[in-house]
């Protein structure tokens, strides 16, 4: 079911009333209510897959009582163990399996044999990046004993399978997500109004600027040889655009969706094309998924202790497995790698804490460095980003090759130079509004302002939106 359709807006406004006014007495059957709802949600695209994260959630559930009792240290470790290959293996086999055949094939080939296996026709789950990285944070935490086990199994089910954020994340943890199951949940008037507000703007980012983007993007991906150079900068350019807005948006819409059923999810973006730096994006995009490598991987490494070679060997590591994560492609490791190219000066000089602040914070304008440093960060984003879109690296080369081919100032008329204005509007907004936790955050302005202001946005959103259930980028990992 996407955000995006009318089957959630049909789904979320039953279920928002069951939820309050049927379900509302008793905390364990509001609890299994969502529970229910998650999983009509999650298997609207295929129940069969629902058998996977309900495996997941058992076997993690009981790893979770198990790490509690007195074991050894030795056998708590294969209790993690246990999480650790069930949840990856399946990742592993639903995600990886066949790019891993194809690519001994071809290693095989290039010295002259032959490998007997064959790849297999499977389909990606929905979202099993997402809810296997939320219900390993449990058992990891737990193991660490930084989380109690959960003895409520209604409760902890209902954390990993939990509708608003369960296909595209935020990847919650379960030191922050879980333990609002267990708290009785009073309907907030003021909490619902925002969580409303920050669906609007999540669905206005999603229908209007990504999905519009997303026809100039495939057109000049598609297709780099019709178009001069300029034209395919700015290809690049609605990508990283479109990419950020559809994912953010979903973040939104997922966001402001748990608000009116009073839980609070963690913000996964802020403002990440104000970085002033690549270490600063890192730090305001997808951020439940960066620091989930940050806490869970990085550290265990040694972080950015210990020697030079150590931390350049970690940086490379953390890039590349979040590049892979995304997919089974090379372009995602090349992705990851550009990334950590980015990064390494950064951590090597000791710069890489170095702007913890919003940009030119209460000022009017960023100053010129900062402006300068800005464009930069998105210049350097945004050539990573055409690896992150190419179906393959030889077409990314092609793609980057094409720009200096032919590279002249002019832009085709055809290639969604009107888009220009309302991109400009989004940043604009974004740019007052970086001190809040999401763009439409205008409580404190007037009632007639602020209304006016919703009435542009839906008009916005009804005349140039695109509406034909176009799915989130972010599915597909």
């Amino acid at each position: 079911m996407f955000f995006n359709s009318i089957d959630f807006a049909v789904f979320l406004p039953i279920v928002f009333i069951l939820y309050w006014f049927v379900f509302n007495k008793n905390l364990r059957l509001q609890n299994f209510f969502l529970l229910v709802v998650s999983y009509v949600f999650y298997g609207w695209w295929d129940w069969k897959f629902l058998s996977l994260i309900v495996f997941s959630s058992f076997v993690d559930y009981y790893v979770g009582i198990a790490l509690e009792k007195d074991y050894s240290q030795k056998k708590r470790k294969f209790l993690l163990l246990i999480s650790l290959i069930v949840n990856l293996g399946l990742l592993g086999v639903f995600k990886y399996y066949n790019f891993f055949i194809d690519n001994l094939h071809s290693a095989f080939t290039l010295f002259g044999s032959e490998l007997n296996l064959s790849t297999i026709n499977i389909i990606l789950p929905v979202g099993i990046s997402f809810y296997t990285f939320q219900t390993l944070s449990y058992s990891i935490d737990v193991y660490r004993r930084k989380l109690k086990h959960s003895d409520d199994l209604i409760a902890f089910f209902a954390y990993v399978a939990f509708f608003p954020q369960l296909v595209a994340g935020p990847i919650e943890r379960a030191t922050n997500l879980l333990p609002q199951f267990f708290k009785s949940r009073k309907f907030d008037y003021d909490k619902a109004k925002d969580g409303m507000r920050q669906i609007l703007w999540g669905l206005f980012k999603k229908i209007v600027i990504a999905d519009n983007c997303a026809v100039y993007a495939d057109q000049m991906f598609n297709n780099p040889d019709q178009f001069q150079g300029i034209t395919l900068v700015l290809g690049a350019v609605y990508f990283a655009v479109q990419i950020y807005c559809d994912f953010s948006g979903y973040s939104d819409i997922a966001i402001g969706t748990a608000k009116l059923f009073n839980f609070d999810l963690m913000i996964n973006f802020r403002y990440p094309y104000f970085s002033r730096d690549i270490a600063e994006f890192w730090r305001r995009w997808h951020i439940s998924l960066s620091t989930w490598f940050r806490d869970y991987l990085y550290i265990p490494l040694g972080g950015s202790k210990g020697s030079k070679l150590s931390q350049i060997r970690n940086v490379f590591i953390i890039f590349l497995v979040s590049g892979f994560w995304h997919g089974a492609n090379w372009t995602f490791l090349a992705w990851g790698f550009l990334n950590a190219l980015y990064f390494l000066p950064l951590m090597l000089i000791g710069k890489n804490r170095t702007y913890l602040n919003n940009v030119s914070e209460g000022k009017f304008f960023p100053y010129p460095k900062e402006a300068l440093q800005i464009l930069l960060t998105f210049s350097l984003s945004t050539f990573a980003w055409i690896f992150f879109r190419a179906k393959d690296i030889s077409s990314a080369f092609y793609y980057i090759g094409s720009i200096f081919d032919n590279f002249n100032l002019q832009i085709n008329s055809s290639t969604g130079i009107k888009l220009l204005p309302i991109i400009v509007l989004l940043f604009g907004i974004e740019w007052f509004q970086r001190d809040k936790d999401h763009s439409l955050d205008i409580r404190n302005l007037n009632v007639v302002l602020r209304w006016s202001i919703y009435l542009v946005i839906i008009l916005l959103t009804v005349s140039l939106g695109k509406y034909e259930n176009q799915s989130f980028i972010y599915f597909q990992f």
